[in-house]
């Protein structure tokens, strides 16, 4: 029997229902929700008479239009300067009120980048499947966990349903041995990992590194390489746990 790698392993744990033409049915542990991609989705909810399937299965948390000014920020939604980036962070805050879905507001001491919240307060865990309406959800890889971006319509049917309609990719192995160099990050080695493979060289692909030289690296190292797996045109990067 062969063996399976770590996407292998994720995929088969979450495979629903698979159909002949090759198309599956996966399950998703979390998502996690911002002001942009979301507004259609909860939209789409509304006009279907649904509900979420899971309110705890998803977090929000707006980014995108969170301005980093000290003035704006401390002014609230209210200081936010630009009228589209107010009115998209506002009606987040109005959905999630809505629907019942856990949010860390503007004021919220819990807020920030998306792909930063959820690992800094354990959303993302091993083992799980992560989706969120972002490209660079593959971020969240670095903790072994299954994880890409979707679109609006996709955002909508994980809130109705917990799950994603998905075609399994191929298996992608990045191994980099050694002993990284003094002042060298996981962003110059993953810029480095382009350079050789490509900007399309990760097409079709769940990239998964390894090797002695990614083991060494910090978490914030890890995060780097998978979130920037996107770049190598891979839809997944991931790196086992350890």
């Amino acid at each position: 029997m062969a063996g399976k790698t770590l996407y292998d392993k994720l995929w088969d744990q979450h495979v629903v229902k698979t159909r002949e033409d090759g198309t599956a049915l996966i399950y998703i542990d979390r998502q996690l929700l911002h002001e942009v991609t979301s507004p259609q989705a909860f939209e789409g909810l509304r006009i279907a008479g649904r509900q979420p399937w899971r309110l705890d299965a998803n977090l929000a948390t707006p980014d995108h239009n969170v301005p980093t000014t000290p003035v704006e920020r401390e002014s609230g939604i209210d200081g936010i300067q630009d009228p589209v980036s107010r009115i998209q962070v506002k009606t987040l805050d109005d959905n999630c009120d809505h629907f019942g879905i856990t949010e860390f507001k503007m004021a919220d001491k819990r807020q920030g980048i998306v792909h930063v919240v959820g690992p800094e307060q354990g959303a993302t865990l091993p083992g799980m499947t992560v989706v969120c309406g972002d490209s660079h959800t593959a971020t969240h890889g670095a903790f072994a966990a299954l994880a890409h971006g979707i679109g609006t319509s996709e955002v909508e049917h994980v809130l109705a349903t917990q799950c994603l309609i998905q075609r399994k990719m191929k298996n992608l192995l990045i191994k980099v041995d050694g002993e990284l160099g003094k002042g060298i990050t996981g962003k110059d080695v993953v810029l480095h990992v382009i350079g050789v493979i490509g900007t399309a060289g990760g097409n079709g692909c769940a990239m998964e590194f390894g090797g002695s030289a990614i083991r060494s690296m910090s978490m914030e190292g890890r995060m780097t390489m998978c979130n920037m797996a996107i770049e190598a045109g891979a839809r997944v990067g991931m790196v086992a746990f350890d």
